[in-house]
């Protein structure tokens, strides 16, 4: 048997999220039917992490164990054939039988996109959060350095999660501006559920002027979700990069 890591990049807007679940399409689920069609083999496919409905993705991370002949180097061309567009593998490779993608993963990237227009673009509607009016992006990025280095950060998740610890570390948070498109990358050791979709969602108030930059070290401290800012929408979301 060989363990096979595959590098996955999707756009969301068409699916249930991540993970197999039985009220909807997801993405797991149609490259579990790719890798069947191919092997006769219905394998365990271990995701790094799941992303929600609507999420994209850049280079999500998981792995599978086959017995097939397809060289490993190959994978990524042969899933392309049974696989919709907008679900894409751009790397295979064979890995240690021992790794795994979600508990051998050091740290992520996500990325969050904002488009900044009066009116939203139709090519960009399900991927980007649009606001109509122009930010203070300097003092968003004045706030965002709140955010870096280790916390709790028990005010920046969404209810519903089992973790055993809310502390994370935020290794750094980076702007690019063009033109009407606005993204913001924030890289870490891991992150809480809808964790940066709600520092996205306080960057934004901050921006907007709701917030003040200095506000975001006294809702990290005080752990109050109801304090902090919206949760920004899925779709503006990216699974940029795993870490190993």
């Amino acid at each position: 048997m060989k363990n096979i890591q595959i590098i996955i990049s999707y756009r969301g807007s068409n699916y249930c999220g991540w993970q197999v679940q039985p009220n909807g399409v997801t993405i797991q689920e149609v490259i579990i039917r790719a890798i069947k069609d191919l092997s006769g083999e219905v394998v365990n496919l271990t995701g790094s992490g799941r992303t929600d409905a609507g999420v994209h993705a850049l280079g999500q991370s998981a792995n599978f164990f086959t017995a097939s002949t397809i060289p490993p180097e190959v994978w990524y061309r042969a899933l392309n054939t049974r696989l919709p567009a907008d679900i894409r593998v751009i790397q295979s490779r064979e890995c240690h039988p021992d790794f795994h993608s979600r508990y051998h993963a050091k740290g992520k990237s996500y990325l969050y996109k904002f488009l900044v227009s009066p009116v939203t673009s139709p090519f960009l509607a399900d991927l980007a959060f649009h606001v109509t009016r122009t930010l203070d992006w300097a003092a968003m990025e004045e706030a965002a350095a709140s955010f870096l280095g280790e916390h709790d950060f028990t005010a920046f998740m969404a209810s519903g999660s089992s973790i055993k610890t809310t502390v994370r570390t935020i290794a750094d948070i980076s702007f690019c501006n063009n033109d009407e498109l606005w993204e913001m990358t924030f890289s870490g050791n891991g992150f809480l559920y809808n964790m940066v979709r709600i520092m996205a969602g306080t960057l934004y108030e901050v921006g907007y002027g709701r917030l003040k930059p200095q506000d975001i070290k006294a809702i990290i401290a005080g752990k109050d979700r109801s304090k902090a800012g919206i949760t920004a929408p899925a779709h503006g979301l990216y699974l940029k990069e795993v870490y190993y």
